[in-house]
């Protein structure tokens, strides 16, 4: 889980908005099921596409205001930042070439 960043309120502006690459951002939560089924993909996709998209995982219990300024809802949900502004977003436990498929539209 070495290349997997860690986002919260607190960083979020810094290590997302204001990121010199893409961002994808896991949502997540402990008790959250399918979040467990999409964690090791995106650990994954972390290290295939390390130095070309920054990836990494937002708790949302510990980081509230980061779900809320995004209107997520459900969780997993995956958010692709560009530019500082999100520019897709996938909800839900899905397969990696799903995943794959829309930051190659960003790269």
């Amino acid at each position: 889980m070495a290349d997997v960043a860690h986002f919260n309120d607190d960083n979020f502006k810094a290590e997302v908005i204001e990121s010199d690459t893409p961002v994808l951002v896991d949502f997540w939560a402990e008790w959250c099921a399918p979040c467990k089924l999409i964690g090791p993909v995106v650990e994954e996709l972390a290290t295939e596409y390390k130095g070309k998209v920054k990836i990494g995982k937002c708790n949302t219990e510990e980081s509230p205001q980061a779900m809320a300024d995004y209107g997520i809802t459900s969780i997993p949900a995956l958010l692709i930042f560009n530019d500082g502004k999100p520019v897709d977003m996938i909800i839900g436990a899905v397969s990696k070439d799903v995943i794959v498929e829309k930051l190659e539209k960003v790269l």
